[in-house]
């Protein structure tokens, strides 16, 4: 899937094969500007960010990305295009960056979160488990990016990803709790698996057996749907 892993497998670019079972069952002049009126001068408080400027980002890896995808196709622009169907006009922000570790993800989450953002999807951790990296360091990681955004009052969505089997029972049960643990001591909303019902599917996934294909990526978008959904809703509602 990610950088980290095509390596391990002997460079073979995305077409890297892990047993599916292992499936993570794992982006900015010459003359001088009018001044702007006294009353432009102050940018809208976060509060009064209109509906039309408001945005969900989702910070992932290459499955977030949508690697071997149109951009279109990958599940953030599935739910875009849902939510404006459904009358929300929101732009959902993809910020899959393919090889991000939960580290990563906690050194970029304060780029991602500019005044617009009310709502943040965390789907990362299936690269830190394919590497095989601590529980507890992930955790400390993935509790950076969780109170980062609620400390800018952003709703987190938290999706849920699964290690490799063949690191042992004790780590695949250690990392999987790291959510859990993560989901009630926060009170995020919590998706437990984001590749449920895609991961080990041929049908679902590309050739490499790791990332969704295209109808894989609509699985995926409805999966988060209902916990987006419901999130921008109560922003809306507010």
């Amino acid at each position: 899937m990610m950088r980290d892993a095509v390596r391990t497998c002997g460079r073979k670019a995305a077409s890297c094969v892990i047993p599916i079972a292992l499936v993570l069952a794992s982006a900015c002049s010459g003359s001088r500007p009018a001044q702007p009126a006294p009353e432009a001068a102050a940018p809208p408080s976060d509060a009064a960010a209109p509906l039309a400027a408001m945005k969900v980002v989702a910070l992932g890896d290459s499955l977030t990305a949508g690697l071997g995808l149109d951009p279109s196709e990958a599940y953030p622009a599935l739910l875009e295009a849902r939510l404006r169907a459904a009358g929300f006009p929101v732009v959902v922000v993809n910020a899959g960056v393919s090889g991000d570790t939960t580290a990563g993800g906690l050194r970029r989450v304060d780029w991602a979160l500019d005044a617009s953002v009310k709502v943040m999807i965390v789907a990362l951790g299936g690269n830190d488990g394919l590497r095989g990296l601590p529980a507890a360091e992930m955790t400390r990681n993935l509790s950076g990016i969780i109170e980062r955004a609620q400390a800018r009052h952003v709703t987190v969505i938290l999706a849920g990803m699964e290690a490799p089997p063949n690191l042992g029972p004790e780590y695949t049960a250690a990392f999987r709790q790291v959510y859990r643990d993560l989901a009630a001591q926060y009170r995020v909303a919590f998706l437990p698996f984001l590749l449920a019902g895609v991961a080990g599917d041929p049908a679902l996934n590309q050739s490499d057996g790791i990332h969704p294909n295209a109808a894989g990526a609509r699985k995926v978008a409805d999966l988060l749907w209902p916990y987006v959904e419901t999130a921008v809703r109560a922003w809306v509602t507010r």
